[in-house]
């Protein structure tokens, strides 16, 4: 009893200490990535390969005056960036990162990961509004619609995959790809759920709660030092998030050859996802507010349930 309550304890250290590390070194990632694919020189001078620079960016946010607007609502505008790290770290838990490395092997994993990704939602709202700022607010309002409405896509793009391994268990999803990754049978599901996973991220080319060239920044304009450090950090660990999720879901999770171990695949796996959010970043424009919600509700919805009625009736064919 002792050593199961040692090495669950272990694996949720190790998994904390990884993923916020992780979240620096996308910092890196992006900017060497995004001047790769843009043909330019990214961070080159300040370490090897210019690694140094997420020590200067972590230095400059712990040094950064942290400051509170006078007008702002004191108590919501502290908490409001905790809720969007605290969401993302505890979406993780249900993620099984090879045969019993999980931090919590949930029956209903796949509802627990809605609940927690669909929270994010509460600290951009939270942020625009007690920051007390017309471009907050508006970038609030914004991310409430565009994530809320996600989330239904997001959940109906799911459905296909529940239906085809009878789980909400994500390690149990994962055994039932051992013949075919999902992503053959559920093509459509898992374009819609990346679709969906930018939109949640609020990542470019959809981010829209922040656009910066409309509210200049969004709901976090009046942000600075560590409370701005952590809705950044927060976006990186969503970008992780999804694209573990991708894997788990449509590619297999830890499924591969022998030659590598079971854990090593899950990483280079979703490794290669946060390199194409990154690379939408560099080669995509953002679409009209008013756009991104038509995709969803007269594309998205309409596909989701397609997809949804195609897989159930397939099923049930197959299962006479």
């Amino acid at each position: 009893m002792e050593e199961a309550t040692t090495n669950h304890l272990l694996i949720i250290g190790v998994t904390l200490f990884v993923l916020l590390n992780v979240a620096a070194f996308l910092i890196w990632l992006e900017r060497r990535m995004l001047a790769l694919w843009q043909d330019r020189y990214g961070p080159n001078r300040a370490g090897p390969f210019g690694l140094l620079i997420i020590l200067a960016d972590s230095l400059k946010l712990f040094f950064k005056q942290d400051w509170i607007p006078p007008f702002a609502d004191k108590p919501v505008f502290v908490i409001a960036p905790t809720v969007v790290l605290v969401s993302v770290l505890m979406g993780f838990a249900v993620v099984p990162f090879a045969p019993g490395v999980v931090v919590a092997d949930l029956n209903v994993g796949i509802l627990f990961f809605l609940a927690m990704s669909s929270m994010g939602a509460y600290s951009i709202i939270l942020g625009g509004w007690a920051s007390n700022n017309k471009y907050s607010l508006l970038g609030a309002m914004r991310g409430a619609a565009q994530m809320i409405s996600y989330e239904v896509f997001m959940g109906l793009a799911l459905m296909g995959v529940v239906l085809m391994s009878g789980s909400f268990n994500l390690s149990e999803i994962v055994l039932a790809q051992q013949g075919l990754w999902f992503v053959v049978p559920q093509i459509l599901g898992f374009v819609i759920f990346f679709i969906a996973g930018i939109a949640e991220t609020h990542r470019l080319p959809l981010d829209i709660p922040e656009a910066e060239s409309e509210l200049s920044a969004g709901f976090h304009s009046e942000y600075s030092g560590m409370k701005f450090g952590m809705f950044f950090i927060g976006e990186y660990l969503g970008i992780t998030l999804i694209s573990s999720m991708l894997v788990t879901l449509y590619f297999g999770g830890w499924l591969g050859p022998d030659f590598l171990p079971p854990l090593v695949w899950f990483i280079l796996k979703t490794f290669v996802f946060i390199c194409i959010f990154i690379l939408l970043r560099a080669s995509l424009p953002r679409p009209r507010y008013d756009q991104l919600m038509e995709y969803g509700w007269k594309i998205l919805l309409p596909l989701t349930l397609l997809n949804l009625l195609v897989t159930g009736g397939v099923l049930l064919w197959l299962a006479e």
